[in-house]
């Protein structure tokens, strides 16, 4: 049965600005406004326009961006002690953004009230009454957000609410409860959030940050409560532990909970949207996320992977399709003849369960991870080898030689440079580029090179990079293996490579990579 509709508020581009290694350009703001829309979020914190140029700059953008599914918001804090709001710059700075909807903060902890403000308990509801009156009557959508709800409510009930009921008769649109310090556990949030929705009587809201990882519990205990808006950051990150995560928040609500958020072809773009963010963040989306993450749907153990084909249900608990992810199946040890068939049949569906090239394939494999090689997390690099047992691998690009060379003065490490030659049927392209040690500056000059013939290669870009020693005994002259995660922006693949060289085993990594995006763009994979 369908239920009341719960509306999102993302904060990516403030509360997730305020974590560890974030920053955001004023156009990968844009970027990330855009994608947001078009996932149907239906309100998108943009920041603080008194924080600084570079927000004032974004608002000034973003009013030239047309949004058809989501309204821009405007962050700030109530005007100051013993000041009207229509002389705090800050709450000027509020109404000049020119967004619809304005989210203000205010304390709810008479802790805050008494030791961080230094005012009294009267001057701090003041404060939040007359704020939320004024941009009201500057035409304003007002969402107050009752900083350190949960905690100001275990000290302190009484004061707490007042807070709360101050804003709501002054107007505000939403009174979200904010478990700021991310220490609440979910069945406390549920019954304080019944009570205030029992005792308010108008549209309540939750943001709860994730300090003992219970963000998106929380949350949804508070929907439990009678809360019809969540808060949080798209992939989950922000200050410290970071927000809820709506790209699990979000489905969790509708496709579990009956809760409608966003229409079904904005569902389906879920994880699309989940990888744009954080391609922009220049974070690596973690395989283990719901929903959105590489491992969300992928099956190793053979009798679950037997399952699965026999009915997805048993191991999954929605298709990946409603979410935009993908199912994978890995291959090890573990899976064997079942689970390799099933990867080959993604190349060849017309392909007979007893065809002699199975075997093949699985003696291939199982000769590589003798050398080192892992494929159950480099699906990409499999592929391309199926392909090639297949008879159906055609190289895009041949690399005929490089070269690097790398100097050290006196202790001090200098950039590399690196020179490499590519050969696309009889045309060749020689070129160099520089880099921060060997491995980056091959990586740079390769792709240099095979941009030239496949101008598409220009989007992709290395997410992560990581090495294992694989023969530990040998020490110095051990085998590694090189796992390269690459994006082009919507799709992410990883690729392996091994060698006793770490440049060999890279640059092996890296043309699988460069290979495999070429046969998505050709149709082949």
């Amino acid at each position: 049965m369908e239920r009341e509709r719960v509306w999102l508020l993302d904060s990516t581009m403030r509360d997730g600005a305020q974590g560890k290694n974030i920053s955001f350009s004023v156009e990968d703001k844009v970027e990330i406004l855009r994608a947001l829309d078009r996932q149907g979020i239906p309100y998108i914190e943009a920041g603080n326009p008194s924080s600084g140029p570079k927000d004032l700059l974004f608002f000034e953008r973003a009013r030239q961006v047309p949004l058809e599914h989501s309204k821009l918001v405007a962050f700030g804090a109530t005007c100051r002690k013993f000041l009207a709001p229509q002389e705090d710059r800050g709450i000027a700075a509020l109404c000049e953004a020119g967004t619809p909807a304005v989210c203000i903060f205010g304390k709810s902890w008479d802790l805050h009230v008494k030791d961080v403000l230094k005012t009294t308990l009267e001057e701090n509801l003041r404060m939040i009454g007359e704020t939320v009156a004024y941009l009201k009557g500057q035409g304003k959508e007002v969402l107050y957000d009752a900083e350190h709800f949960f905690d100001g409510y275990r000290q302190n009930p009484r004061y707490a609410m007042e807070t709360v009921r101050a804003a709501r008769d002054a107007g505000a649109d939403w009174v979200v409860l904010c478990d700021t310090n991310g220490a609440t556990l979910p069945s406390d949030v549920r019954r304080a959030t019944q009570q205030v929705c029992r005792e308010l009587g108008c549209p309540v809201g939750i943001h709860c940050h994730n300090d003992i990882g219970c963000a998106v519990a929380a949350s949804l205990a508070a929907v439990e409560g009678g809360a019809r808006m969540v808060q949080g950051t798209y992939v989950g990150f922000g200050e410290r532990c970071g927000n809820a995560n709506l790209s699990t928040v979000l489905p969790t609500l509708q496709l579990k909970m009956g809760h409608p958020c966003v229409e079904k072809e904005q569902m389906a773009r879920l994880t699309k949207t989940a990888r744009i963010i954080s391609d922009v963040a220049n974070l690596t989306l973690p395989d283990s996320m719901p929903y959105v993450g590489g491992g969300a749907f992928s099956h190793k153990a053979g009798m679950h992977v037997d399952a699965v084909h026999k009915n997805s249900r048993t191991f999954e608990h929605i298709s990946p399709d409603l979410v935009g992810n993908k199912r994978h199946i890995l291959i090890s040890e573990v899976g064997g003849k079942a689970v390799l068939y099933h990867s080959i049949r993604k190349v060849d569906p017309t392909m007979p369960p007893d065809a002699p090239e199975i075997s093949e394939v699985l003696e291939d494999v199982k000769a590589r991870e003798l050398r080192g090689y892992q494929y159950e997390s480099a699906e990409a690099s499999l592929q391309v080898l199926i392909l090639k047992h297949l008879g159906m691998h055609r190289p895009h690009f041949k690399l005929e030689l490089y070269r690097i060379f790398s100097e050290q003065e006196a202790g001090v490490f200098s950039t590399s440079s690196a020179i490499c030659k590519v050969r696309v049927g009889d045309q060749y392209e020689l070129t160099a580029d520089e880099g921060r040690g060997p491995v980056n500056a091959l990586d740079n000059a390769v792709r240099k090179a095979v941009t030239r013939f496949y101008p598409a290669i220009a989007r992709v870009r290395l997410t992560d990079y990581k090495v294992r020693v694989v023969e530990q005994s040998a020490n110095s002259a051990s085998r590694v293996r090189v796992l390269i995660e690459s994006t082009d922006g919507e799709n992410v693949w990883t690729t392996v490579g091994v060698s006793h060289d770490i440049i060999r085993a890279s640059l092996r990594a890296q043309v699988d990579s460069l290979e495999y995006k070429l046969l998505r763009d050709d149709g082949i994979l």
